[in-house]
């Protein structure tokens, strides 16, 4: 598997994950859709944060599952933790540098139903 380097747009917040981008997700909810998130769901071990902890900031909402994580001097939303999966992390494809969007197949996903669409994210 490949890794990737990626992070904010002011560079603050700076990470990798190792994975193949054969499972991105395009998801349809008020907030993926807002920030312009592609997930890509991985293990813990397959990401690596490499700027300390504090330089992000934690956002929350609804059930208070989800972080929300993003950098607070440029607001960039580039990984969090996800309600589909609070044991995984899931990092914003569109951050990753190197990678064209254009050539990956994005799987839909109907976070506007979130409750009747999430058995599909354990395909």
């Amino acid at each position: 598997m490949p890794t990737y380097q990626g992070g904010c747009h002011c560079g603050r917040v700076r990470f990798e994950v190792t994975a193949d981008l054969d499972q991105v997700v395009d998801c349809n909810c008020s907030i993926c859709t807002k920030k312009g998130f592609l997930h890509l769901i991985v293990e813990p071990g397959q990401f690596r944060l490499l700027t300390p902890g504090d330089a992000v900031t934690l956002y929350q909402f609804n059930t208070q599952t989800a972080k929300h994580y993003f950098c607070p001097v440029c607001g960039i939303h580039s990984y969090y933790v996800p309600r589909s999966h609070p044991d995984k992390i899931d990092v914003n494809v569109r951050c990753l540098e190197g990678v064209d969007l254009q050539h990956l197949t994005l799987q839909p996903f109907d976070g506007r139903e979130w409750e009747k669409s999430r058995h599909t994210l354990d395909g």
